[in-house]
């Protein structure tokens, strides 16, 4: 995944809402984050699929993250 890319994830779950993040369960989260970034910068499917996992394996990462803030 290009640098860029996670770039642009890390900044759309800092901009998010703690509460929003931390009320959806995981499969809603990583459907809603998926959604808004690609709301925001178009992406090809193979940049969706590797945003999907990389999401999912960052769950416990960004629900600690939104808890402190």
């Amino acid at each position: 995944m290009s640098p860029h890319l996670l770039r642009h994830l890390w900044s759309l779950v800092e901009r998010s809402q703690s509460s929003h993040l931390l009320a959806l369960d995981d499969n809603s989260l990583v459907h809603w984050l998926l959604e808004q970034f690609s709301g925001q910068r178009p992406i090809d499917q193979a940049e969706t699929d590797q945003l999907n996992h990389y999401i999912r394996a960052k769950i416990p990462l960004i629900r600690d993250l939104a808890q402190e803030r």
